[in-house]
């Protein structure tokens, strides 16, 4: 089945059509079939509906042969659950195995694209799409082979290419269950083995198989690296590496022939043929030894860096040979465009532009890394990151070895590294935004015993001159504290601090200041230890990451318009400025060492707005650029109101509409989107400015309007975390009225009626209320604290009762449409459960889960249910981190 005609495509959960023996609106477990997908010797393909999830899934059902052999069955199990806990960008999802009228079945994601194979069809790829593939499977492999899974059966049948270009290794770890199946042709792509256990037995697919698989012998990781080498070599040739007349003929150019060479007619690189006949060695020894190996080569040859990055130092098939005739010294600074302006990322080992700038790889797998810091012999580096969801781990990286250790340490987050070795960490750290956690402060020599906790409640912390005593932050009593010593509060804000780091001298204390809670927009500042603030007022839409000069005589810190525009600025204490290093693609700077060399991040930082609205068959992205976040979903789920904080948008951002026909987004005006009137007309924002705006913008024809704000002067949203938008719901049924909260000067923030045809807004709740939403009946009032407590009242005023069964961590999705409930979620929980909470009695039911399609990088989720209960949409933020050694910077 040509997988473009339907959509959906081939391989572990799809093969060959045949008539299929399940009608449509069978329930397979709790998987309700909607149509054939395909059919073969290994069972039939449907897809179908979790309807549990309401998600599309692709369900497998195996040959009742599985269930007749005990062992076979067994295995299968076995092997299943192994491939299940593979989450990797470049893997299928496997969700869920489980029985049928006798047979076992297979349940995984439902994918949009073609295999590599129908790719090969139309001939040799391009190289630099060839390149990015194969690095894009050594990734997946890499991550597999971590797990002790082995592939053995790695052929371009088993590649799918999705349509956003992101290659999936399909039928993981099951290839050596398979008995042989014989298709009906014969044809050389059947698998020819069947078991891993009887030595003598012949295991992988005829042309894409390693020698030591022709022979008969175990098949190892060095087996799945030869079989890539085949495909990588098919890809740019456009032919079999080994194909002959026969299957026994095949077998013998295994083991005895290389296949023609590639630098001819196919225009490829020396550097890349190597690569690609490195794989195919005879010798297992002489081969890559590991699929990370054969990544970076990959990646450092073509300028690419994790699953999906193109590869544009390669030449297209079909441009001018004569490019590769360039010195390659040249080709390698093809990327290098000023300066210390580097694409971080970009390129294995070290790479040096003019001033002497070098950056030097430190991590290669996909993770999110939150903080890094050099142990005191200025080479080790030790960092903390999650290399799936938010859940971080603390890392040692020798500068000796390139693979990380692990400390075992999960939900710890590093803070700081004494002058003596030891380690200031968070234990027990839950995610709260950014790169914030909050948790208890501990202490732990590096590589010696278990933490020591300290006290509860911190969020960041720095070691002092003498690596004895800490300056921290913490919140307490609404406010955020820094202390030093603990105990001692230095400052208070009613916004907060973060990114603290003690002068080489012990003397000053520098930080930034944020004036809105956990939005990273903010200043740098300093204190002495007597309490004495200087402050370096250039505000910035985004700060992160902070370290002091060797000489303790500049600071230098991250900050931009957008994470891809952060800059890593210097600032005297004399207030004068500069930019100390840029890049294409922004970096954080992390640490420096006394000799004067930097550990960075590259962050590639994005928010993922996904939902499910009218008309639409599943899940799917509703995003528009980089930082697209959900305010609210429209009666029955036409539209979307969504912030849009993209670089591109300015600093105040942009309101913004979009359809659910796949119209483009309409922009509405500036500001955060708070939401959309029950009639779906008229839109809801604030534009951040001194004091700030309240705006409501028509959604169709009309004119924008600014309200009246009374005495308030800044308007806030509550939410539990950063990157979450409060409470939805602002507007009363009439359309007339909003709640909005804020505060005025001098005052704690409350919520207060506006109406919108004029006039000033109306108190209603106690002070200490910074969100809140109004009932579809307009009766009651939910509120939320500046604690996170939350409260129900009257919507004309009146006492507020606790509701002491809604934790502090959780974000409200909207209200029941019967008006007595709501639906709850925690947002630092990735996936997330939506579940519905009486407002009576607490009681409470799963609604629904919501989850990314791929949790790597994923840290948290805000989601919106629309008043029909039936549509509903989320934003996920997510980021992925490189984290590089800079040398030669100033």
């Amino acid at each position: 089945m040509d997988s473009r005609a339907t959509g959906r495509g081939g391989g572990s959960c799809y093969n060959h059509v045949q008539i299929m023996a399940i009608l449509p609106g069978t329930r397979i477990g709790p998987y309700e079939v909607l149509a054939p997908l395909g059919a073969g010797g290994m069972g039939e393909v449907y897809r179908a509906r979790d309807t549990r999830l309401g998600r599309e899934v692709a369900v497998k059902v195996l040959p009742a042969s599985f269930a007749g052999d005990a062992e076979r069955l067994r295995r299968f199990q076995q092997e299943a659950r192994a491939v299940a806990a593979l989450n990797h960008p470049n893997i299928l999802n496997l969700y869920d195995v489980g029985t049928h009228d006798g047979s076992p079945y297979l349940v995984c994601e439902l994918l949009e694209g073609r295999t590599l194979r129908e790719e090969l069809r139309e001939g040799a790829l391009p190289a630099r799409k060839a390149v990015e593939y194969g690095a894009q499977i050594a990734r997946g492999l890499a991550a597999a082979h971590a797990k002790g899974v082995i592939h053995r059966d790695l052929k371009p049948e088993n590649i799918f290419i999705t349509k956003e270009g992101r290659a999936k290794i399909l039928d993981f770890g099951l290839a050596k269950l398979a008995r042989p199946e014989v298709e009906a042709n014969g044809a050389e792509n059947t698998a020819t083995i069947t078991s891993v256990s009887t030595p003598g037995e012949v295991l992988g697919t005829v042309g894409y198989m390693s020698p030591e698989q022709v022979r008969g012998l175990p098949a190892d990781h060095c087996s799945d690296i030869f079989s890539l080498g085949t495909i990588l070599y098919e890809m740019l040739s456009g032919n079999r590496a080994f194909k002959r007349n026969s299957s026994p003929e095949t077998m013998t150019a295994i083991l005895r022939e290389d296949p023609p060479e590639l630098t001819g007619e196919h225009r490829v690189s020396p550097p890349l043929e190597r690569i690609a006949r490195h794989c195919l060695e005879k010798s297992i020894e002489q081969r890559y030894q590991s699929a990370s190996d054969l990544a970076f080569a990959l990646e450092g040859l073509s300028g690419i860096s994790g699953a999906g990055a193109t590869a544009a130092a390669l030449p297209a098939q079909g441009e001018s040979g004569k490019r590769w005739q360039l010195p390659v010294v040249v080709l390698a600074l093809v990327g290098v465009v000023a300066v210390g302006s580097f694409f971080a990322g970009a390129h294995r080992g070290e790479v040096r532009g003019r001033g002497s700038v070098a950056f030097r790889t430190l991590s290669y797998r996909p993770q999110t890394i939150f903080r890094a810091a050099f142990a005191p012999d200025g080479k080790t580096i030790v960092y903390s990151a999650a290399l799936q969801g938010n859940h971080s781990e603390v890392f040692v990286l020798s500068h000796d070895y390139p693979e990380p250790h692990s400390l075992g340490l999960r939900d710890a987050q590093l803070l700081s590294v004494s002058s003596r070795g030891e380690l200031a960490l968070l234990t027990n750290a839950k995610y709260i935004g950014h790169r914030l956690f909050s948790g208890t402060l501990s202490r732990m020599a590096l590589g010696g015993e278990a933490p020591r906790e300290m006290l509860e409640n911190v969020r960041e912390a720095d070691w002092a001159l003498d690596g004895e005593s800490l300056a921290i932050i913490r919140a307490a009593e609404s406010k955020d504290r820094l202390e030093f010593p603990i105990g001692k509060v230095l400052l208070e804000t009613a916004g907060y601090f973060s990114d603290l780091r003690f002068s080489r001298d012990g003397a000053r204390i520098a930080f930034m200041d944020h004036p809105f809670k956990f939005d990273d927009r903010g200043h740098v500042a300093v204190v002495d230890l007597q309490g004495h603030r200087t402050d370096f007022p250039e505000q910035f839409s985004g700060m992160e990451g902070l370290a002091w000069s060797p000489d303790s005589r500049e600071i230098l810190y991250s900050a931009g318009t957008g994470y891809a525009d952060f800059k890593i600025h210097a600032v005297k204490l004399t207030g004068e400025r500069r930019i100390a290093l840029q890049s294409a693609g922004g970096l954080t700077v992390q640490d420096i060492s006394p000799a004067g060399e930097w550990v960075v991040t590259h962050d590639d930082v994005r928010t993922e707005m996904r939902g499910l609205l009218a008309g639409q068959p599943a899940d799917q992205s509703l995003s528009w650029l980089d930082f697209s976040q959900i305010a609210d979903v429209s009666t029955a789920g036409r539209f979307v109101l969504f912030t849009e904080e993209s670089s591109a948008m300015g600093a105040n951002y942009a309101t913004c509409l979009r359809r659910s026909d796949g119209t483009p987004p309409v922009r509405l005006g500036e500001g955060l989107a708070v939401g959309l009137s029950r009639n779906g007309k008229w839109a809801l924002s604030i534009v951040p400015s001194a004091p700030d705006q309240l705006w409501i913008y028509p959604t169709g024809p009309g004119e924008s309007r600014r309200l009246d704000n009374g005495s308030i002067r800044a308007y806030t949203t509550g939410g539990s975390s950063a990157g979450t938008s409060g409470l939805a719901g602002p507007w009363f049924p009439d359309g007339k009225r909003v709640l909005v909260c804020g505060s005025e000067a001098g005052k704690g923030a409350r919520c207060y009626v506006q109406e919108v045809s004029g006039g000033s807004p109306r108190p209603v709740t106690p002070a200490g209320m910074t969100s809140g939403s109004v009932a579809p009946d307009g009766r009651q009032l939910l509120v939320q604290s500046e604690e996170g407590e939350y409260f129900l009242l009257p919507a004309e005023g009146g006492e507020a009762r606790p509701l002491a069964f809604l934790a502090k961590e959780e974000a409200v999705a909207n209200w029941g449409a019967d008006s007595r409930s709501v639906l709850v979620f925690r947002p630092s929980q990735v996936p997330t459960r939506l579940e519905r909470v009486d407002l009576a009695t607490g009681h409470r039911t799963f609604f629904r889960q919501i989850a990314p399609p791929d949790l790597v990088g994923a840290l948290n989720i805000f989601a919106i249910v629309g008043p029909d209960e039936k549509s509903y949409a989320y934003h996920c933020f997510q980021q992925h981190s490189s984290l590089f050694m800079v040398e030669g910077a100033k």
